[in-house]
């Protein structure tokens, strides 16, 4: 989201506040407070430090965020190119507050559709879930650290 955008709604949502206040409504707060790790129960603490680890690193802005530029970059990093229209269609999949790009609870949402079969092996979240899912289980820790590293 551009700043000049993200300042429009700041102000728009002060207005509506003042607005309520002034003619005597009660003012619901909005917020949103998101602890991955209870509401992905499914994961260990391991695979979702695992899978914030994947996310930082094609975060290149830092925003928190993955922008089509940077989910483009993961998915060819990952060896699974995909089109723009492909990404935009990943993005529209998961994005749940409608912003164009992935938050790391979004990011998570991928991961909990390919556990629950919900994705298509051969769509490009599905081919995501598969290239950067991994089971410690399986490989211990050290394998799963030469995973991420040769990806």
């Amino acid at each position: 989201m551009p700043v000049d955008s993200e300042l429009n709604s700041v102000l728009i949502r002060r207005q509506e506040i003042n607005d309520a206040l002034d003619n005597g409504h009660e003012v619901k707060l909005k917020y949103r407070v998101v602890n991955v790790y209870t509401e992905f129960h499914e994961f260990s603490r391991k695979e979702i430090k695992q899978y914030e680890a994947t996310f930082k690193k094609f975060n290149t802005s830092k925003d928190g965020y993955l922008s089509l530029t940077e989910l483009k970059w993961m998915m060819e990093e990952l060896g699974a190119p995909q089109t723009h229209l492909a990404l935009k269609g990943m993005i529209a999949e998961v994005d749940e507050d409608g912003d164009g790009r992935l938050s790391f609870r979004e990011f998570l949402l991928v991961y909990r559709k390919a556990r629950a079969g919900e994705l298509d092996a051969d769509s490009g979240l599905g081919q995501l879930a598969k290239l950067t899912e991994i089971n410690v289980d399986q490989v211990g820790v050290n394998g799963a650290k030469e995973f991420f590293e040769a990806k």
